[in-house]
């Protein structure tokens, strides 16, 4: 059912074949939440709209869920990757304008400006179609890209599933993570000291200020947030260094480095979770951020401000369930080894991947010993992102004897990458083409420079492949449980079980604690269902390590 809406309230349907035709006339509906809700009740269609970005929220906001969509701007996204033509205008104006030649638009600013908290809670007009010729624009890119997708392999499962990921970034953002305002206060105050006024430093942060000035000796202040004034002061005591990161200053011996380290880590958490984050981020209880679907090149998601993807371990004591819920927090083990095991259908690496801690299991390539895991740790990881320096270098020649296959694959990435192909995750997303500045550069590969840029795209596409088949799973995990968690929705809307957070690798549901250990169950199926539909039949397990809790901080 093609979708397109107006800005007071109204819109227009038509109804579609499979392959995107028309099977009916042109509908205009003057209420379109209520008329999407009759047509979901009744028939589930899949919904074919411009950007769930744009319109889902409304409809959320007036108590309509649907169960499928088409989300034709993520699904040109993805089509125009997979033809290598990356980063081109993706809007349905866009698509329009190169089925017919036209001159092809921008792209219109994302909804919601820059994710500041207010545009979250303030209705505004739609950005997209409202005409029954959009109508048509619509129906005519949608229907181009059926046939696009039809030609791209497995990309068409990633289309449903990117989609379907669209629904669950706007329903998350909805519902919010539940965020005791208290807790995060005390625990900012415990860590901090009591809220400052507005452009002072809270009192811990202006005692360590005090105590790294007086550690150098120094006649004026200095300033631990200037980076400049740190280099002159050690350079005054007789230790020059290149920078002031965490990882330099640990190597030197000087009373100023333990303080100057906890001021760093405190300075950060007040600048990216403090008492401002908390004014602007949590209402009535909830921590809303915005979700940017595929805001990576290798589909993991973004966000637009909020940093919901990097909240610290300490404010997870402030991830609270509402009383009589829990949280079902899971994650996944180990998952790009697996996924790299999966890939390259290695059997022996697939064994290994078969049992529950993947490094155990290949401890004995590494002889066994007290430190042979974190052995197998190194050589994976340094398979997967390019490593090859020092210990690295002879452990990976171990796992290139004993896994050819596994090595060999992430290993013809990089050579693909070097070569200025382009490569693919499981399902189909693309990576991007090369730069034409990287082209030229690496034209004649004489010098260092062009060596150097080699060596960085090979490890970039090296990664790729394996970085976004772990986002496919995980996306496709994430449709899955969705449809698994509305089939345990209670009578009573109000207590359903629902995403509240999806991380990368890791997910949290908010249930209600009758139906906890249901929802962990069905966290586990949809993990196995989604390894079977991205890599196919395969002993690789991808186990969820699943945690009922009434606090996120007691999750691991």
């Amino acid at each position: 059912m093609a979708v397109t809406e107006r800005a007071d309230g109204g819109g227009m349907l038509r109804p579609l074949a499979d392959d995107g035709t028309p099977t009916g006339p042109a509908e205009p509906v003057a209420d379109l939440a209520a008329a999407i809700a009759a047509r979901e009740r009744s028939d589930r269609p899949r919904w074919v709209w411009a950007a769930t970005a744009r319109l889902y929220p409304r409809l959320l906001a007036s108590g309509v869920r649907v169960a499928r969509c088409h989300d034709a701007e993520l699904v040109e996204t993805l089509l125009l990757g997979y033809a290598g033509r990356y980063g081109e205008p993706r809007s349905v104006p866009a698509a329009w304008a190169r089925l017919r030649g036209e001159p092809v638009p921008e792209d219109a600013p994302p909804p919601g400006g820059t994710g500041a908290q207010p545009a979250l809670f303030e209705e505004s007009p739609p950005a997209g179609p409202c005409g029954e010729d959009d109508l048509d624009r619509l129906i005519a890119v949608h229907a181009d890209q059926v046939r696009r997708l039809a030609a791209a392999g497995r990309l068409s499962l990633l289309a449903a599933a990117e989609s379907a990921g669209a629904l669950v970034a706007a329903e998350m953002t909805r519902d919010g993570l539940p965020w005791r305002v208290e807790r995060h206060d005390a625990l900012l105050t415990e860590l901090l000291g009591s809220r400052p006024a507005a452009g002072l430093r809270p009192r811990r942060l202006q005692d360590l200020a005090d105590q790294i000035g007086a550690a150098f000796g120094a006649r004026q202040p200095v300033n631990p947030d200037s980076p400049g004034q740190l280099l002159k002061a050690f350079a005054a005591a007789g230790l020059p260094i290149p920078s002031t990161r965490a990882h330099v200053l640990k190597r030197i011996d000087h009373p100023a480095v333990p303080l100057l380290l906890e001021y760093k880590e405190l300075a950060r958490l007040h600048a990216a979770h403090g008492w401002a984050w908390l004014d602007t981020w949590v209402r009535d209880g909830r921590f809303r951020p915005e979700y940017v679907v595929g805001g990576v090149v290798s589909g993991r998601w973004a966000t637009r401000g909020g940093g919901a993807l990097q909240i610290p371990r300490v404010l997870r004591r402030a991830v609270v369930a509402d009383p009589g819920w829990s949280l079902v927090v899971a994650d996944a083990a180990q998952l790009e080894p697996r996924v790299l095991a999966a890939l390259a259908g290695d059997h022996a690496f697939a064994a290994a991947a078969a049992q529950g801690d993947l490094y155990a299991a290949l401890s004995e390539v590494f002889g066994g010993r007290d430190d042979a895991r974190d052995k197998a740790k190194i050589a994976l990881l340094s398979a997967m992102y390019g490593g090859g320096g020092g210990e690295a270098a002879a452990l990976l020649a171990i796992l290139r004897h004993r896994f050819p296959e596994a090595l060999g694959h992430v290993e013809a990435a990089a050579r693909d990458g070097e070569a200025g192909r382009l490569v693919r995750s499981a399902l189909g997303r693309t990576c991007p083409p090369p730069s034409a500045a990287w082209r030229d550069l690496t034209a004649t590969g004489a010098d260092e420079r062009a060596g150097s840029a080699l060596r960085s795209r090979g490890r970039f596409t090296r990664n790729f492949v394996v970085q976004a088949s772990a986002a496919d799973w995980a996306l496709v995990l994430l449709a899955l449980l969705r449809g698994r968690l509305r089939e345990l929705a209670a009578p009573d809307p109000a207590r359903r079980p629902h995403l509240v957070f999806f991380q990368h690798d890791e997910v949290i549901v908010h249930t209600p604690g009758e139906l906890a250990e249901d929802v962990a169950a069905a966290i586990g199926e949809a993990g196995a269902q989604a390894g079977r539909m991205v890599f196919g039949p395969t002993p690789v397990v991808f186990p969820l390590e699943t945690a009922v809790v009434d606090c996120y901080a007691d999750a691991k």
